[in-house]
């Protein structure tokens, strides 16, 4: 599943916004990066997509000075397209989603039968696939054991309807899911090496997925992961300088980059548990993408997380000017406020010029 365009109406400080996110040959960009600075709707950008996805649609808050349309439309809505890929490959056309409360403009036997399938694909969803993974800005690290209770109903479970939560610090602690995913994959991966499972459930393709992903990208900060200690089951890693620590003793910036490479796998295995995660797609939103980051690594992160997951969609936010240069101009999406006060998009050459 991919991102192929979002329009926005009345959202954030959007009056009316159509993002493509599609290259000349109107295929899916596998990399958008979205810059701009504070107060130009990145992050309600973000939340509107994660609210108009397959198996999960929701209506929109319009903003206190908005007024319902005398026609009855409602003042803040979102509809996105999505080409379904690997969740349905026959489909020849992209299934465009809309918040529940808006009815589109066209005839109204297309309005229905775009209803329709949207209803169709929300029952379809919750069987698995539609892998979607939301990163907030607000994310942070407590120190805490590693604990695992009831997997199939927890780490290893996919929810479709989980809500993006970009908002929401008290959600944002990513600690507890990035250990449990970093343990699940090495443990379940050895017991299925000494007693293979009969179901379709590929266990064996986690473990190692899991450590060649998050090792390319802690590699950024010339840090290496090693694996769980076998007698904690704390995930250990390894600085440049040789030292060894478990993952609460980490440097800000590399729990970050461990928590990108770690969640999304998770999601991608837990969405298509007969794939390999490296090959299966999905879409990724991460809220300012270089938080804690120094510009050395920041410059190189797009390209690296395109590298690590090349069959995902990775769709970053940030305010820095070093990240938008790691991207191709055509990868980049500028918000910026205009002199009326109106939030414009720049797609192409001019989003790099500043």
């Amino acid at each position: 599943m991919y991102l192929l365009r979002a329009e926005l109406h009345g959202v954030g400080p959007f009056d009316h916004l159509d993002l493509s996110f599609a290259d000349e040959q109107d295929q899916p960009r596998r990399l958008v990066v979205i810059h701009g600075g504070g107060g130009v709707g990145k992050t309600s950008l973000l939340a509107a997509i994660g609210s108009s996805r397959p198996g999960h649609a929701t209506a929109q808050q319009p903003r206190p000075d908005q007024v319902r349309a005398a026609e009855g439309v409602p003042s803040a809505w979102v509809a996105a397209d999505w080409q379904l890929g690997q969740d349905d490959p026959e489909r020849p056309h992209a299934l465009r989603v809309a918040s529940p409360n808006v009815k589109l403009p066209g005839p109204e036997d297309a309005e229905l039968t775009r209803r329709r399938e949207q209803a169709l694909f929300d029952r379809v969803a919750t069987e698995g696939g539609f892998a979607f993974l939301s990163i907030a800005s607000t994310r942070w690290f407590s120190r805490q054991p590693i604990a695992i209770a009831a997997p199939s109903r927890g780490v290893a479970r996919y929810d479709v309807k989980q809500p993006a939560g970009f908002d929401d610090a008290t959600r944002s602690d990513l600690s507890r899911e990035t250990k449990q995913a970093l343990a699940y994959a090495e443990i379940g991966t050895a017991l299925v090496e000494r007693r293979p499972l009969e179901s379709e459930v590929r266990l064996d393709t986690l473990g190692p997925a899991m450590l060649k992903v998050v090792s390319q990208l802690v590699r950024l900060t010339s840090f290496s992961y090693e694996g769980l200690d076998p007698v904690s089951w704390e995930p250990m890693f390894r600085s440049g300088e040789g030292t060894r620590m478990p993952f609460d003793a980490l440097p800000t910036r590399v729990r970050h980059l461990t928590a990108f490479g770690a969640l999304a796998v998770r999601t991608l295995w837990a969405a298509y548990p007969d794939r390999d995660p490296r090959i299966s797609e999905g879409v990724v939103l991460i809220d300012e993408v270089d938080l804690h980051q120094d510009a050395a690594v920041a410059l190189k992160l797009p390209a690296a997380l395109r590298a690590a997951l090349p069959s995902v969609q990775w769709i970053l936010t940030t305010s820095s000017p070093v990240v938008a240069s790691g991207a191709s101009a055509g990868e980049v999406l500028a918000l910026r406020s205009s002199a009326e006060g109106r939030v414009e998009i720049h797609a192409g050459p001019s989003a790099t010029t500043h």
